[in-house]
Order: structure tokens, then sequence, then C-alpha cells
């Protein structure tokens, strides 16, 4: 495992070492030039792509404020409000950098070519996995294969199938819940953390080299395109939204440091972030235990919950944690709670629920690509610090929702799973709100 407290180290000095050189604005303002002038000395959002509105303006604010022509004035990582460093931003991966979803992308190349290996048992695989979901499971995949050799998944229909149906929609090909027990639905969904435990028995590189081989044929796929997974109908292509990619761009030439946070596994984000600049150590997902250099049904956990079987995950309130935890070096039980402004993001950008929380903690900006997700929509209208920008998808962006976000009855998702209203930092509810903002 890389030593990322070494890793952070050497790049606070560096920050550091940022940090110290004059700000561009200030600089400018030395030398007596005019403000416009300093302002085109800050790193400049790109005006050839399009954004909703005003919202290029709002970010390029953001980005002057708090990056090098702001001198970092807050939104800082470091220790003990040590306001030198640099501020940071955090994005959700799937459906908010890119278009379509890279997660079921690199599931969907390993089940066509044999990828997925035939556990003990497959209650193994997840500790909610429900033994209607086994039988399925064990019915359709079969027994004649040896544990630990690949599944014929590429000509196995009714194996792939009931595979990815349970991933994409948590129950079986005969509609049975595929996951039963209880856990924290702010701390993750185990559909999610079973593709991690799916690729258990591989090595990490592996994964990558599997996760490489979607990307490069999602990215070839034709915008729109569409393939079969078993039965299943899915998208085939993948598109970094420019958008995105200009923004991280310029947030790094402005001093940030970038960061992607997913619920998706870890090897795989991390062949998929480097499309953007944004490497291994700046990528966080669910990191699986290894043993002896291959992967296991357990992860790390986050905020002093222990390695497990997936209960914390980079999931809603999980996302805090692992931000809190891995960039802002904050142990313990306190990792789950939002921190004060010098530790927390200054952008926060998203696209679902799973999102809502790390997005919300943001000090400078709030940036939701509206799929039409109850909780963070409700939030993203409600805009309670007028810093939520919502912009629709970049590429076959959603028409406008009929019916307004239930805010104020069932759009929050409750630890034990059931919903309730929103509410904002003094309690009060937040009203049912319309969509505004759609393609």
């Amino acid at each position: 495992m890389r030593n990322r407290s070494v890793l952070a180290a050497l790049s606070l000095a560096a920050a550091s070492l940022v940090a110290a050189l004059p700000a561009p604005a200030a600089a400018a303002d030395a030398a007596g030039t005019t403000g416009s002038a300093a302002a085109r000395e800050c790193p400049q959002l790109s005006k050839k792509l399009d954004w909703y509105g005003h919202n290029r303006a709002k970010l390029q604010r953001m980005i002057d404020e708090r990056g090098l022509c702001g001198g970092h004035k807050s939104g800082t990582a470091g220790k003990d409000g040590d306001r030198t460093h640099r501020p940071v931003a955090a994005f959700d991966w799937d459906n908010t950098v890119t278009k379509n979803d890279t997660t079921d992308i690199t599931l969907a190349w390993a089940l066509a070519h044999d990828k997925i290996l035939q556990p003990r048992r497959w209650g193994d695989t997840s500790k909610w996995l429900t033994p209607a979901a086994e039988r399925a499971l064990t019915k359709a995949c079969g027994r004649s294969v040896p544990v630990g050799k690949p599944l014929p998944t590429s000509t196995d229909t009714d194996c792939t199938d009931e595979i990815f149906q349970i991933r994409a929609e948590a129950q079986t090909m005969d509609g049975h819940p595929a996951f039963g027990g209880t856990w924290n639905h702010r701390r993750t969904v185990p559909e999610y953390a079973w593709v991690a435990q799916l690729f258990a028995g591989h090595t990490p590189k592996e994964v990558s080299a599997y996760a490489e081989a979607g990307r490069k044929e999602s990215l070839a796929a034709p915008v729109g395109s569409e393939m079969k997974v078993g039965t299943h109908t899915v998208p085939a292509y993948v598109r970094y939204y420019p958008q995105q990619k200009d923004l991280i761009r310029t947030l790094q030439r402005a001093g940030f440091d970038v960061y992607i946070v997913s619920a998706g596994v870890e090897y795989a984000a991390e062949v998929w972030s480097k499309g953007v600049g944004i490497d291994a150590d700046h990528t966080i997902a669910i990191r699986s235990i290894l043993r002896d250099g291959r992967i296991t049904t357990r992860n790390e956990g986050c905020g002093g919950a222990p390695a497990s079987e997936g209960e914390t995950i980079p999931y809603i309130d999980g996302k805090r944690c692992w931000i809190n935890q891995d960039i802002y070096g904050i142990k313990g039980r306190d990792a789950w709670k939002q921190q004060d402004p010098a530790h927390r993001i200054a952008l926060g950008g998203g696209d679902a629920d799973t999102d809502v929380t790390f997005v919300r903690d943001a000090t400078g900006a709030h940036l939701v690509l509206n799929r039409n997700q109850d909780e963070v929509m409700c939030r993203a209208y409600d805009n309670e610090d007028g810093r939520w920008i919502v912009n629709p998808m970049f590429i076959e962006p959603l028409p406008q929702k009929p019916e307004p976000y239930p805010c104020a009855t069932a759009a929050y998702i409750n630890e034990d799973g059931a919903l309730s209203s929103v509410r904002r930092y003094n309690g009060s509810v937040v009203p049912d709100q319309r969509d505004s903002v759609f393609g």
C-alpha cells in the first residue's frame, strides 16, 4: 500500500513553497497594473465551452477568490488551521466528470471477457447477499467451474444477467431483493461495495488492466451507442466532460489540490482519473484489503471503523469521512463530522444523493449536475448559502422533472434507509422545489 502520510507531507511542503510566492493579482497590483489586467493573469476557464447561465462566471469568481489570485484565503488543507496550504476541490467521478458510469463499464468488460472468478459460495461475496440471491446466482452460474477459476460469462447469458441485475437493481432477475439485513444507508450501499468484492482473487494490476481496456473501448464508442450485457441494454460509451476537464485543469493552475472521491473501485477509478490529470494519490474510492497481493472481499474502514465487508465506503456521509481522513488527516470519529472552514474543501462537485454531504461541506461553491436526484437537488435549489451552482448534464441532459422534489417530506435518506424531510442548518424544513435547470 502506498504511504499516503509521506506523500501528504511532501504535498503540503510543496504547497507551502507555492503559497510563499506572490499571488499574481498581488504582483499585478504592486506593478501598478489595472484590475482587469491582473484578472487576465489569473487562470481562466475556457470561454469556448458552454455552461448554463452564469455558471462559468460564478466558478471563475470562486477560483479567483480562493486560488493563487486570492492568496489562498480559505478552504485550505493542512494541520491546526494553518492557512498557508493549498485550497482543495473534490469531485465525484461517474456522471460528474464523465458522462456514464465507468464502474459499470469496467464490470461489463470483465463479464464480456470471463474475468469474474467462481467463489466458494456466492454468500462469501457480500455479508448482505440474501438467500434468494445466492440461490439465483448458483443456479445461473452453476457449480461446474472450480473455485477461483473464471466463469464463462462471455457466453453464459444467465450468469451475466444475474450478476449485472444485482449490481444495477439490487434484485435478482426474478425480482427478489438481492441484499438484506441492516446497514447504515448514509455510509454504504451493498450493490456498490459488491462490485469491488466481485474482483476478489485478482491483483490490483489486473483490475487496472480491465478498466483500461473498458476505457479504451468506451471512449471510442459513438455518443449514444448501446451494448448488451447479458440481455441488459446499457450505454456503450463514456466521455470526459470537456467543461469538467477544463475546470479541473484551471483549478490546478490556480493552486488548488484537486481530488476525485468515488464510490467505485479504486484501481479502476485511478485508471480513469489520469485522463483529467489527477493522479492515483488524489483519487479516493473503495480501497480493498489485499492478501498475498490479491483483492479480498474486505475494504479499508474510515472514521475509526475497522476494515469490513463494505460497511464504510465513500458514499453519502462516507465521502465526507474519507475527505476528512485522507486529505485533512482527521482521525477517529471526528472524521464523520463537518469540520471548521479551514479544514473543508473550497469546491465540491457531484451529481447524485451519494455526493450531497461533501458537496454541501464546500465553503466556496457547490457544483451539481442535474440528474433529478431528490436530496441533492433539494439542497441545490434551496441554495441555503447562495453558493450552489446547478448545471444540466453537458451531454444528453435530462428534461425538466415534471413534479416537484419532495423536499418537505421524503427526500432525506436516513441512516436506516427511511425517507424524511430535508432540513437546513437552522433546523427549518426545505420546502418542495421545482426543477428549473434542465436540458
